[in-house]
């Protein structure tokens, strides 16, 4: 699973935080074959147009 946050209201502590805590509900809500991987991404993007 991947999940992607906004860079300017997560900081890298909480995304362990987060991660660690979909994991958990994930274990705790669902039933499944295997393991889930739960990614975060935080991504910056800058974007320019030349005319």
């Amino acid at each position: 699973m991947r999940v992607a946050v906004s860079p300017s209201v997560t900081d890298d502590g909480a995304m362990q935080k987060l991660a660690y805590d979909i994991a958990r509900k994930i274990e705790e809500e669902m039933r499944y074959p295997g393991q889930i991987k739960v990614t975060l991404l935080k991504e910056t993007r800058a974007v320019e147009y030349a005319k």
